[in-house]
């Protein structure tokens, strides 16, 4: 049995979004060393450090997507819980792993076990998002009464996790497709609307 807190959630969402704003700016410190280098023009570290200028690209809006995510999420919550508290520092602890692999992704590429812990930690990021949008929408003690998450904010969620799973296999599964399975995250508004035209018709 877990125990609600009777406070708000200010204090979490704010520690929350400093933490995210300190993983996101560790993005970029990779790519100002690169600046150092003795090169003859200083269009040669684009030009010579495209993957690692992607990877950074990437993740900030990877990072970005996750955190409005999260951000939106927490304004239909008046109080947390242990298991929200829990179930946030797991989100928060993929979101500080991220630029350790998004480094990976800039040196090694495509290698199998890069993109696996690259859209792995994604995922796992994912997964804990669901989780805290499942347990606000449960709990009547946590959710806002006045402000309440609604189910096509669920189903938004569940259909983001899956579809990186199948980002995932497709990555490590055919040659040359990599990150850009992420691309299937734009499908995200299909899937919920196809979810609820058959959520209808079986209601």
């Amino acid at each position: 049995m877990h125990e609600t807190m009777s406070r708000n959630p200010d204090r979490l969402v704010l520690f929350t979004d400093a933490v995210a704003a300190i993983a996101i700016t560790l993005l970029v410190l990779p790519l100002v060393e690169l600046a150092n280098e003795p090169l003859k023009h200083p269009v040669e570290v684009l030009t010579h450090h495209r993957d690692q200028i992607g990877s950074f690209v990437l993740s900030f809006v990877v990072i970005a997507r996750l955190w409005l995510t999260h951000h939106r999420m927490f304004a239909h919550v008046k109080r947390y819980s242990n298991s929200l508290v829990l179930w946030n520092i797991g989100w928060l602890f993929t979101t500080v792993l991220l630029p350790f692999p998004t480094e990976l992704v800039g040196r090694y590429g495509g290698e199998h076990f890069t993109v696996a812990f690259y859209m792995g930690t994604v995922l796992a990021s994912s997964i804990c998002l669901s989780a805290l949008t499942l347990l606000i929408h449960r709990d009547p003690d946590i959710q806002d009464p006045e402000n309440p998450l609604d189910d096509q904010y669920l189903a938004s969620g569940v259909a983001t996790t899956v579809l990186i799973v199948v980002a995932l296999v497709l990555a490590l599964a055919v040659p040359g497709v990599n990150y850009f399975s992420l691309l299937l995250l734009l499908l995200t508004p299909v899937v919920v609307r196809v979810w609820n035209r058959r959520r209808r018709v079986t209601s």
